[in-house]
């Protein structure tokens, strides 16, 4: 319960299991515009969405790094439940017209979702290595610690080629000894490897069509973020000098495991 003891002989209740008095109390519109609570609702749980799937990522990359294969499965599963989850949301943000958008917007000031440092450190985890990211956080601060602390770890890929490993492919050892902080390139020799996982088509193939799923999901989530923007406010600046719409169209396509999708059908 995040640290806190209920008072001796109080009873466990759904709400106070939940701490709901304060996970309800953390909407706070600044205007009178009815469509506002709705915008800021749905960006609470995204963020939720994203600490869930933090946490489930960590639990896979364990998992894969034991080659535990069951267990593995069953996280990455899951993983793949709640993003679609987190890409159904965006039907709710899309009910929101221009006009109901720009009876709020102004509230909104320097607040830009690009600012999400969970998202942020989700694609960090699953293999971005773009330092530039980090320029949206304080120097020194706890988000872009995190993030940083993420892109310096190995990421899912490099997890996935170790359980390879293990289960007995030939991933080249100086594969499994790369500096995590620096983008993965993938070798020949490491193509072969997955090509062949492919032609096995046993459970190590299993996690790399969970893996797609995730890759998919992510880039259909960001797709529909882009058409979202677009359709509350066109061509125009997003807030906190971001660029809008035509930025998050040009990202959308962007594999987190492009080696993946090379080798299909070789």
């Amino acid at each position: 319960m995040s640290g806190a003891v209920l008072a001796q002989g109080t009873r466990l209740t759904y709400a106070s299991y939940l701490e709901l008095d304060r996970v309800l109390d953390a909407q706070r519109p600044r205007s009178r515009g009815h469509d506002e609570m709705m915008f800021i609702v749905v960006h609470q749980i995204y963020e939720l969405w994203f600490k869930l799937l933090l946490h489930e990522l960590t639990g896979l990359q364990e998992r894969l790094e034991a080659g535990d294969s069951g267990p593995a499965l069953h996280t990455l599963r899951r993983g793949v439940a709640v993003l679609q989850v987190a890409v159904d949301q965006m039907d709710v943000m899309d009910t929101l017209t221009p006009a109901q958008f720009a009876g709020f917007r102004h509230c909104l000031g320097s607040a830009s979702g690009a600012q999400s440092a969970q998202f942020r450190e989700l694609e960090a985890v699953l293999g971005a290595r773009d330092r530039t990211a980090l320029d949206h956080y304080e120097e020194g601060g706890p988000e872009r610690l995190s993030i940083e602390a993420a892109m310096n770890r190995p990421s899912v890929l490099d997890s996935y080629l170790r359980y390879l490993s293990l289960q007995g492919y030939p991933v080249p050892p100086e594969v499994l000894r790369r500096n995590p902080a620096l983008p993965f390139e993938a070798t020949q020799e490491v193509r072969e490897v997955l090509v062949q996982v492919n032609r096995d088509d046993l459970v190590p193939a299993q996690v790399v069509e969970g893996l797609l799923d995730l890759d998919q999901l992510l880039q259909e989530w960001r797709y529909r973020h882009s058409k979202m923007v677009q359709r509350m406010i066109g061509g125009r600046r997003g807030t906190g000098g971001t660029s809008g719409a035509d930025h998050l169209r040009a990202t959308a396509a962007t594999a987190a495991f492009p080696v993946l999708w090379e080798v299909r059908g070789a």
